[in-house]
C-alpha cells in the first residue's frame, strides 16, 4: 500500500536534502531517497514520478520557503537588510524555520551541474530566490554598493552557520551590522 499521508511528500524532500548535504548529488538515486525517507520506491514514485520531478519538488519547496521568509520578515516590520544580516540561532523556532530555508538552498545548490552550459530549472529557481532577496535589499537600501555589501556579509554569515564554523563574537558582529545599517 502506498503511504499518502500529508507529511510523506515533505519527508521525501527532507530525505533528499539530507542525502544531498551529507553524501552529495552522486548518491541521489530514487532508491536511496526512498530508503532515507522510509517509504517504498512505489511510495516515492506516487509523489514524484521521476528523479527530475523530485528535483522540481525540491526547487518548488525552496521557492515556497523563500517567499514565506520574506513575507514573515515584512509582516514583522523587520527590514530586509536586518533579516539578511541576522545570525542564525538553531535553538529558537524562528531560526529553525530560517535554517530549513538555507538547508533547502544549499541542497538545491548541490544539484546544479556545473558543466552544463544551459541553465536548468534548478539554476533558474536559485536565481529567482537570490533575485527576490536582492530586489528586496535594493528596494530598501538606497546605496547599491551598501546593498551588495549587506548581501555578501549575509551570505557569509549563513555559509559559516551551515558549515558549522565558529561565528564572529556577537558584540563585534552587532557593530558590523550597525555600521552596515548606518546606525
Amino acid at each position: 500500500m502506498i503511504d499518502v499521508s500529508p507529511g510523506t511528500r515533505d519527508r521525501i524532500l527532507d530525505a533528499l536534502e539530507t542525502l544531498l548535504l551529507e553524501r552529495g548529488a552522486a548518491q541521489m538515486t530514487l532508491d536511496n531517497v526512498a530508503a532515507a525517507a522510509g517509504v517504498s520506491k512505489g511510495g516515492l514514485l506516487y509523489h514524484f514520478k521521476s528523479k527530475d520531478a523530485l528535483l522540481v519538488g525540491l526547487v518548488h519547496r525552496l521557492g515556497e520557503r523563500a517567499r514565506a521568509q520574506l513575507d514573515e520578515t515584512r509582516a514583522s516590520g523587520t527590514s530586509i537588510a536586518e533579516w539578511y544580516l541576522q545570525t542564525p540561532d538553531p535553538t529558537t523556532q524562528a531560526d529553525a524555520v530560517e535554517l530549513a530555508l538555507y538547508r533547502s538552498l544549499l541542497a538545491t545548490m548541490r544539484t546544479i551541474d556545473a558543466s552544463g552550459s544551459e541553465p536548468d530549472e534548478v539554476q533558474l529557481a536559485l536565481d529567482g530566490v537570490m533575485t527576490a532577496w536582492s530586489d528586496g535589499l535594493d528596494a530598501e537600501v538606497d546605496d547599491p554598493v551598501r546593498a551588495d555589501t549587506i548581501r555578501l556579509v549575509g551570505d557569509g554569515v549563513y555559509l559559516r552557520a551551515l558549515l558549522g564554523l565558529p561565528q564572529i563574537e556577537p558584540a563585534r558582529y552587532r557593530a558590523v551590522v550597525d555600521r552596515l545599517l548606518e546606525r
